[in-house]
């Protein structure tokens, strides 16, 4: 197991590591600022990963042009329901404020990024890693697209935690990543 507290560099950068240099068959990319609070945590991502080559805990059944979060429809600060799946809990400390967005288990096309575990072999078979330029915004949009580009299958898994911090959307770095993102993908 590789940890890397209190992270300045970029996510991707680390995550890339864990994929070239891990002999695991699963992996798991984490936020530093969510608590794990499922006892049968590694049985539930293990189960998970035989259903989807790669999970997330929320996520969105559909992927539009000009989307910037995956939570959202292009242009719109509403849920887009009932597209979402997943749950996940939010809060200062453990067992937030549980946020229920869909079913909890099902295929999706986007997933949000505080917490993706993947095969290992199937990333490490179709070529899928995290792209550089994308160091803490759009990195997971970036990475599920190229994902699903390779046709792994991505999905959202009942796995119980709570996470700090909800982002930092449209900052400066956030609306040039943004752009980066939809120059990428012709978006």
């Amino acid at each position: 197991m590789t940890i890397s507290f209190d992270n300045a560099h970029a996510l991707p950068e680390i995550y890339n590591a864990r994929i070239g240099a891990s002999l695991a068959d699963a992996l798991v990319f984490i936020h530093d600022d969510v608590w794990i609070e499922d006892f049968y945590f590694t049985d539930r991502v293990l189960e998970g990963l035989q259903h989807f080559d790669v999970i997330g805990v929320a996520g969105n059944s559909r992927r539009q042009p000009q989307q910037s979060a995956w939570a959202y429809p292009p242009g719109s600060n509403a849920l887009d329901l009932p597209h979402l799946r997943g749950a996940i809990a939010h809060g200062e400390g453990p067992l937030g404020k549980v946020g229920f967005f869909g079913p909890i288990a099902g295929p999706c096309e986007l997933l949000d990024g505080v917490f993706l575990a993947a095969r290992r072999q199937a990333l490490v078979d179709h070529g899928v890693c995290f792209d550089t330029r994308f160091a803490f915004h759009f990195y997971d949009l970036d990475f599920c697209r190229s994902a699903r580009s390779k046709g792994l299958r991505l999905g959202t898994w009942p796995v119980s935690m709570t996470h700090r911090s909800t982002g930092r959307p449209f900052t400066p770095e956030w609306q040039q990543a943004r752009d980066a993102y939809f120059a990428k993908w012709g978006d």
